[in-house]
């Protein structure tokens, strides 16, 4: 099963989309502004990343200046919560597959997955 957090409005994500679908791989489509994860959901995806909660933060969001998460006293936890209350932190495209995932940036990074 394959599944991609995706945000139509950004052109990274639309190619990782295009790029599997080119490959025969319809997934399933989690528009993560709309249906964010929950906090047990991105420690999953965290998990299968391999990478801290900290390396998945979009650093030039407003919500990141306004939340100080520069800061790096803030846990791990706080930095899950702070994406999981404002999913637009979360970095796109994240693509899933079984106990894998990959960002898609850049897009060809799905390529490890197929």
């Amino acid at each position: 099963m394959w599944t991609i957090y995706h945000n139509p409005r950004c052109s990274k994500s639309r190619q990782t989309l295009q790029l599997l679908q080119e490959n025969n791989i319809e997934p399933e489509i989690v528009l993560y502004l709309e249906t964010p994860p929950d906090a047990a959901a991105l420690k999953a995806i965290l998990g299968k990343l391999g990478i801290a909660p900290r390396d998945l933060l979009r650093k030039g969001e407003d919500a990141y200046k306004e939340l100080n998460l520069k800061d790096t006293n803030h846990s791990d936890d706080d930095l899950i919560d702070a994406m999981v209350s404002h999913p637009k932190l979360i970095e796109r495209p994240i693509v899933v597959k079984g106990d894998k995932a990959v960002l898609g940036r850049p897009p060809e990074n799905v390529l490890e997955l197929i």
